[in-house]
């Protein structure tokens, strides 16, 4: 395994430089765990709600919003003191989000109720509550906003949203238990993973028609253990890199041909995942170990593990320069 030293990297000034951040959820601890990108370390431990699941920054990164989904609550916290300023009404069981182009409008996926729910961040009211499939949990829009996805884990569905009607207008089927959703290629793909199912259902977005499948084989793995759920994209959208669950994995897919072109070993039960600035680092929650792998993107190899709290599941980077 090669081992790169990033901290050797880091020049040195008279005046002190505050770090990029990595934010991490820790679900089991009811709290988030900051980590300092320069020296790969945690630099703060931060409490939240119970059960912080999904988080995100606004565009301008001055607040971060957080599913604490066991207070039945989004919670709005100012990252640079780690007070929670505020609740927004979110719906029970609040476990992923997404926030809109316009920096304003969330939407939610409640898991106990079978809805999403779309809350504006700036007068802190909910402005619609949208029928859609059993335990909703992936959530994403499309670049240009007029689309929201809502991925529904007991029925197998994506529920496309018109955002200007808050109303499904498509329902499309994918593998067993989808839990992420991103749009890809410029909006014009729709990726859904399939935790149970182990493959990512891909579909044009105009037509909302299925047009590949990838699926995953992890060598000495059992297939029964290679679950994906999240994926991120990286430079320039030329590999989706996809977390594999239990089968301790992330899978660098090439977004053209659809093929898998590597598979990279991380911590236990691998979940969520986000870049830093450049894309030239990945960060992996692996809830079960406890911890979070750091890839580097070149190499594709793995050069720290981080302890942080129990059961990491969201990952959410931000700039302090």
């Amino acid at each position: 395994m090669k081992w790169i030293n990033f901290a050797a990297c880091v020049s040195i000034s008279a005046m002190p430089v505050m770090a990029d951040e990595i934010w991490i959820s820790n679900e089991k601890d009811n709290t988030l765990s900051v980590i300092d990108i320069e020296t790969l370390e945690v630099s703060r431990t931060i409490p939240t709600g119970e059960r912080p699941r999904g988080i995100t920054f606004s565009k301008d990164y001055s607040v971060l919003y957080i599913c604490a989904s066991d207070s039945d609550s989004v919670q709005v916290m100012d990252p640079e003191t780690g007070e929670i300023l505020h609740d927004l009404p979110s719906g029970e069981d609040p476990e992923q989000f997404v926030l809109h182009p316009n920096d304003r409008h969330l939407y939610i996926a409640n898991e106990d109720d079978a809805i999403t729910t779309v809350v504006d961040t700036e007068t802190r009211t909910v402005i619609s509550q949208i029928d859609v499939g059993i335990e909703p949990e992936g959530m994403a829009v499309s670049p240009d906003g007029g689309i929201a996805i809502t991925t529904s884990e007991t029925t197998n569905m994506a529920h496309w949203i018109d955002t200007e009607t808050q109303k499904v207008f498509a329902n499309t089927l994918v593998d067993s238990r989808p839990r992420h959703a991103e749009f890809v290629k410029d909006g014009g793909e729709l990726w859904v993973s399939s935790e149970i199912g182990g493959t990512i259902t891909i579909f044009d977005t105009e037509s909302q028609a299925e047009k590949g499948k990838i699926r995953f084989e992890v060598q000495g793995v059992h297939p029964d253990r290679v679950q994906p759920v999240g994926f991120e994209l990286s430079e320039k959208d030329k590999v989706a890199f996809v977390a594999l669950g239990p089968s301790n994995h992330v899978a660098a897919v090439n977004i053209d041909t659809y093929e898998v072109e590597d598979y990279i070993l991380v911590g236990r039960r691998v979940w969520h995942m986000d870049f830093n600035s450049d894309k030239s680092m990945l960060f992996t929650t692996n809830g079960v170990s406890g911890d979070v792998t750091v890839i580097d993107v070149a190499s594709r190899e793995p050069v720290k593990t981080i302890k942080v709290g129990r059961f990491p599941w969201g990952a959410a980077f931000r700039p302090t320069n």
